[in-house]
C-alpha cells in the first residue's frame, strides 16, 4: 500500500507523521504541495497531480493508495486554498485524503470558519468584521481592548492588541488603518481575559482524543500595541496537561462536527463569562498532545487512516 503524507519536509510535526506512515506501510513518502503541479487532460478523464522530488522520480498523488494531509503550506495564506484545490483533485479521483480537502477548505479563511461556528450557535467572542475604517474604529471604541486578526494565519502571528484606553482615537486610528494596508477585511474580536491560559481539545475520528492547556509566558505588558497578550507558543507560551469538564468537551464536539475532519484540534476560552470557541483547527494539535499529554499523534492518525481504508468507502 502506498501513503503519501503531504506536508513540510523539516516540518517536526509532518517528519513525525512520514515516520509513522513509512513504519505501517514500509515506504516513506513526504510531499510537498510547492513542487507539485497539476495536470488535467483534455478529454476530463485522466489528470494527475505529480509532486517533483530531488533526484527522484515524480510522485502522482492521484496514483496513490491514500493522502495523509499535515501541511498544505508552511503558513496560513491565501495560496493555501489553491493547494487546497489541487489536493481536492486527487480527492475528486478517488484518493482517500484524510482529512477531506474540501472540508479543510472551510475552515483555512478564518472568517469562513467563524460563519461557521456562528450558524451552529457556538459561543464565539464579540467580534466586528469590515472593511470600512469607520465601523473598524467604532468596534474598537466599543470593545476597548480588542484583537485584530489575519483571516489567514496561525500561532498568532500578524495580530495586534489594540487598547483604546492606552492608544486614543487617533492613534487607533493609525493602526487600523496600517492594519489594513496588509489585511483589507478588518477582522476584529473583543480581547477576552484567558486568565493566562486556551485550551487545544483534540478529536481522532470523531471521538475525543485529549485537551492541552497553552500558558502564558510570564512577562510585562508590551503596551498599547502588541502581542504579550498571546498564549501562542510562537511568543513564548508552553503546553501543559488540561483536564476539561465533560461540559467543554461536549462545547468542542459541537464546534468541531459542522467541518468532519479525521483529526482536529478546536481552540477554547475559558473565561469569567463562560467558555468561548476561538477557532477550529486542521492542522495544529501534534505537538500539543505530544508534549502535554506524551500521546503520539501521528502514529494514532496513520492507524485511524489505515482502519478506514481497511473498512472501505461506506466508513
Amino acid at each position: 500500500m502506498r501513503i503519501a503524507v503531504v506536508g513540510i519536509p523539516g516540518g517536526w510535526s509532518s517528519e513525525a507523521l512520514a515516520d509513522a506512515a513509512a513504519g505501517a506501510t514500509g515506504e516513506r513518502l513526504l510531499l510537498d504541495l510547492g513542487s507539485a503541479r497539476l495536470e488535467l487532460a483534455a478529454d476530463g478523464a485522466g489528470g494527475g497531480v505529480l509532486c517533483a522530488r530531488p533526484g527522484l522520480p515524480a510522485v502522482d498523488l492521484c496514483q496513490m493508495d491514500a493522502v495523509l494531509i499535515k501541511k498544505a503550506a508552511p503558513q496560513y495564506s491565501p495560496d493555501m486554498l489553491d493547494r487546497l484545490e489541487l489536493l481536492r483533485f486527487v480527492a475528486g479521483r478517488g484518493v482517500p485524503c484524510f482529512s477531506d480537502p474540501s472540508r479543510i477548505l472551510r475552515l483555512v479563511d478564518r472568517l469562513a470558519c467563524s460563519v461557521t461556528l456562528s450558524l451552529a450557535g457556538l459561543p464565539l467572542p464579540p467580534t466586528t468584521v469590515t472593511e470600512d475604517l469607520a465601523c473598524a474604529l467604532d468596534a474598537v471604541r466599543s470593545y476597548g481592548r480588542a484583537i485584530l486578526k489575519p483571516l489567514y494565519t496561525s500561532k498568532a502571528r500578524g495580530m495586534v492588541l489594540l487598547d483604546m484606553a492606552q492608544a486614543g482615537p487617533e492613534a487607533a486610528a493609525v493602526v487600523l488603518e496600517r492594519f489594513q494596508a496588509v489585511n483589507r477585511v478588518l477582522y476584529i474580536q473583543q480581547a477576552l481575559d484567558l486568565r493566562g491560559q486556551d485550551l487545544g481539545v483534540c478529536f481522532l475520528g470523531g471521538e475525543y482524543l485529549g485537551t492541552y492547556a497553552r500558558r502564558k509566558q510570564a512577562g510585562p505588558s508590551s503596551g498599547a500595541v502588541g502581542a504579550a497578550w498571546s498564549t501562542s507558543t510562537a511568543s513564548g507560551g508552553r503546553y501543559a496537561a488540561f483536564d476539561p469538564p465533560a461540559e467543554i468537551i461536549a462545547l468542542a464536539d459541537r464546534a468541531r462536527q459542522p467541518f468532519g475532519l479525521d483529526f482536529t484540534c478546536v481552540d477554547v476560552a475559558l473565561t469569567q463569562s463562560g467558555p468561548y470557541v476561538f477557532e477550529v483547527s486542521a492542522f495544529g494539535g501534534f505537538r500539543g498532545l505530544r508534549e502535554a499529554r506524551g500521546l503520539d499523534v501521528a502514529g494514532l492518525f496513520t492507524a485511524h487512516a489505515l482502519r478506514r481504508l481497511r473498512q472501505g468507502p461506506q466508513a
